[in-house]
């Protein structure tokens, strides 16, 4: 029988495009490679029955050109409050295994990967305001990362944009975007300024992408 799990994930996202990401828009990368960095919290989450909610996590990528020509490299690091249980079964999802194939955007980024760097256990600071489009990471020795709203230039007022994808994604229905800079250090060395950020909450299975609506897209009510 396959392994029974559920993520759902309060996740910063910050790349090296532009913020018209070439992912979600179906465009080649900004600068004919790609670097990511993925920060999240588990507010919700099993695997296979052990809880994982409340846990923190982080992926890093980079490609050495576009992602589907393949070659990337990848760190996953795991909050270092999670015990052997949480950090197996949570390393597992961000591994994208113990899924159907390509089921997931960490399966399907696994998949064009083909150095795997160690995984770390470390302390993850992780403060991020979804609705508000901020973000401000450390992982101590590694990342520090932060998010901001794109400002409308005539008024000095955020300037909001968010994408909604209600079909054909392995990530996410709905997500807030924005500017972040990020560096890294280490095996995974990379450095970027003012470029895509992603504001989502992450809902995967064993199955895939769970289609419900998020919480974000509240403001549509008011």
């Amino acid at each position: 029988m396959p392994v029974e799990w559920h993520f759902k994930s309060e996740t910063f996202d910050n790349c090296n495009c532009e913020i018209n990401c070439g992912c979600q828009f179906n465009l080649p990368t900004t600068n004919g490679f790609c670097q990511s960095a993925y920060v999240g919290r588990v507010i919700e989450g099993h695997y296979d029955g052990v809880p994982i909610d409340g846990l923190k996590w982080a992926a890093l990528y980079k490609w050495p050109s576009e992602i589907a020509d393949g070659g990337g490299r990848r760190q996953i690091i795991i909050d270092e409050q999670a015990d052997e249980r949480q950090r197996k079964g949570l390393e597992t999802i961000i591994a994208g295994q113990s899924c159907k194939p390509l089921s997931n955007v960490f399966s399907v980024f696994a998949s064009t990967c083909s150095e795997y760097c160690e995984t770390l256990y470390l302390p993850i600071e992780l403060d991020a305001d979804l609705e508000a489009r901020t973000a401000d990471v450390s992982i101590p020795g590694v990342l520090e990362s932060k998010g901001r709203p794109k400002v409308n230039e005539f008024t000095n007022e955020p300037f909001h944009i968010a994408l909604a994808r209600p079909t054909g994604s392995i990530e996410f229905t709905y997500g807030e975007l924005g500017l972040g800079s990020t560096t890294v250090e280490g095996e995974m060395e990379m450095a970027y300024n003012d470029t895509w950020a992603l504001w989502v909450i992450h809902n995967f299975n064993q199955d895939g992408l769970v289609r419900e609506r998020s919480r974000l897209t509240a403001w549509l009510d008011r």
